[in-house]
């Protein structure tokens, strides 16, 4: 049953990934303006930095989602070569 886990674990498209790794990634792609503009939520909007966004995101896990789902959408447009539209 241990390895049963085990191989559920190495499917999550996330295993191995830090949030500070996805935070970072999202920013160099996005940047802060177009990722709060994804993701409403004022540690984005307001004096963003990577330090302030994962202290809020690993106390609210709805946001942490968001933030994640953003993420692996963000690889897959990047893994398929389509670049952001930046403002």
């Amino acid at each position: 049953m241990s390895e049963n886990k085990y191989q559920e674990s190495n499917q999550d498209p996330l295993h191995g990934i830090t949030l500070k790794m996805i935070v970072t990634q999202l920013v160099d792609y996005y940047g802060w303006e177009a990722l709060a503009e994804n993701i409403n939520i004022n540690c984005f909007k307001s004096d963003p930095s990577i330090k302030s966004s994962l202290k809020f995101l690993r106390k609210i896990p709805w946001a942490r989602e968001k933030v994640e789902q953003l993420y692996l959408k963000m690889r897959w447009l990047r893994d398929s070569g389509i670049k952001p539209v930046k403002k």
